[in-house]
């Protein structure tokens, strides 16, 4: 690897990190904290790849991307960030990033990235990036809560890796759209998405065609909990059959998997090949605060489609944020395109909400019990109300784990508010090991700010 590298980064560690590495595998190297200084060498027509950081003390990586087109075009960016969310990886290939890596990133990973760049760019004058879809379009991956947000930064991480996915969550939460988005902000973009259903399996060569098909992109196994056992074998058999630039492997489920296995109604050893990383979509009752954003969301996209403008009145936006929506997103979408072509005025009232609804189980505030009500009969009463609100269905497998991770969050929240954001003594105070704490803090997606307690 020969070239010229400007690194720009405003911790010091990773600059030195990398102006070692890449000086070691042959390269001439210029490192600076400064985004100010990193223009003036592009200006100035030094170097042949920049690896750059998003947050400098003196601007922002990404918006100077455009700048860096225009002043040297086909000049490589390889773009890295300690904001591990999805919408930083849309925002660096919208601004024609040659390629994005959260933070912590692999090295031996950025070091074959930053040769594929040097070489591309000795062969072609200008760099080819293909323009990935603006996710407001086909992609409503919109939300601000921590849920969404812990998912958004999973995505980030595993996007460009090997591991196989397997994405769970309700109907309708959108699975298929985090698996389409893994393919397209990925290197595998320009090769082909293929979603298999289990009929696609059958026969001698139905394995062997899907790969084919995917070929170096993106096989998906559409709800894969409902393939029969013979499939399931198929399926262990084609993936132990892969070799070099096979496609990336991954799977969708509406039922947890790890328990179906327990039952033996799911192969295990083609359970530990799909779940090499598991991310859970979550339901909009785990999300309440996106459901106004997605409701917005759908309806100027539904203004785009039929060109007429409707926004929902406050006391029909107070209903759509409280109802259980038991199919999701899709029924959100479906129900807000409905609205948009029966109503008659700009602003849709609450009554035309609550028609379109018609006798689906609406969420209604919870009354007290009072302040000497226990907890346990308060939890009861919640329990008992999130089973009503299914309208004589049972809700989704899994209901143990996803009450538990509703108690277990206030609880360590409160409990470190408590104790000033101190996780020894918040370990003490509950009783668990610090480790425990730690992780359980980590899954959880909870912030920690320490801070003096006043008393």
């Amino acid at each position: 690897m020969d070239g010229t590298v400007l690194v720009a980064d405003d911790d010091r560690t990773i600059r030195t990190v990398l102006t070692q590495a890449l000086t070691r595998a042959g390269c001439k190297v210029h490192a600076t904290s400064s985004l100010m200084t990193l223009m003036r060498w592009v200006e100035e027509g030094k170097g042949d790849l920049v690896i750059s950081d998003v947050i400098m003390p003196d601007g922002n990586g990404l918006d100077a991307l455009p700048r860096i087109g225009k002043m040297r075009p086909g000049l490589p960016v390889i773009v890295i960030s300690a904001q591990n969310t999805i919408m930083t990886a849309i925002q660096a290939a919208e601004a024609e990033a040659y390629d994005y890596l959260p933070k912590p990133f692999d090295l031996p990973d950025l070091m074959k990235r930053s040769a594929r760049a040097l070489e591309q760019k000795r062969r072609a004058p200008k760099i080819a990036v293909q323009p990935l879809k603006d996710p407001g379009d086909d992609l409503p991956l919109v939300g601000r809560t921590p849920a969404m947000q812990a998912l958004y930064r999973l995505v980030a991480r595993v996007m460009n890796t090997d591991l196989a996915v397997l994405i769970t969550g309700e109907s309708g939460t959108g699975k298929s759209l985090i698996a389409r988005a893994i393919h397209d902000f990925s290197d595998r973009r320009s090769q082909p998405f293929v979603v298999a259903q289990a009929g696609d399996l059958q026969g001698m060569d139905g394995p062997s065609t899907l790969v084919m098909r995917a070929k170096g992109g993106s096989l998906v196994f559409d709800e894969v909990a409902d393939y029969d056992d013979e499939t399931q074998a198929r399926i262990v058999r084609m993936l132990d059959q892969m070799g070099d630039g096979a496609p990336r492997v991954m799977a969708t489920s509406q039922v947890d998997l790890a328990a179906r296995m327990e039952a033996g109604a799911f192969r295990q050893d083609l359970f530990y090949r799909l779940s090499g990383v598991t991310l859970h979509v979550p339901s909009l009752r785990e999300r309440v605060d996106d459901i106004p954003l997605l409701a917005d969301h759908f309806l100027a996209r539904s203004e785009r489609d039929f060109g007429a403008v409707r926004r929902l009145s406050n006391d029909a936006r107070d209903l759509v944020r409280g109802y259980s929506w038991p199919g999701n997103v899709r029924q959100l979408e479906n129900t807000l395109r409905r609205l948009m072509v029966t109503s008659s005025e700009a602003e849709i009232s609450r009554g035309e909400v609550e028609s379109v609804l018609g006798n689906q189980p609406v969420m209604e505030p919870l009354k007290g019990g009072g302040e000497n009500e226990k907890l346990s009969a308060s939890v009861a009463r919640h329990l008992k109300r999130y089973f009503d609100l299914h309208g004589g269905q049972l809700p989704p497998a899994g209901v143990y784990q996803r009450i538990l991770r509703e108690v277990e969050m206030p609880l360590i929240e409160i409990a470190l508010d408590a104790t000033a954001g101190n996780q020894a003594k918040c370990a003490d105070l509950l009783g668990i090991n610090r480790n425990t704490l730690r992780k359980k803090i980590t899954d959880l997606d909870i912030r920690v700010t320490r801070r003096r307690k006043l008393m």
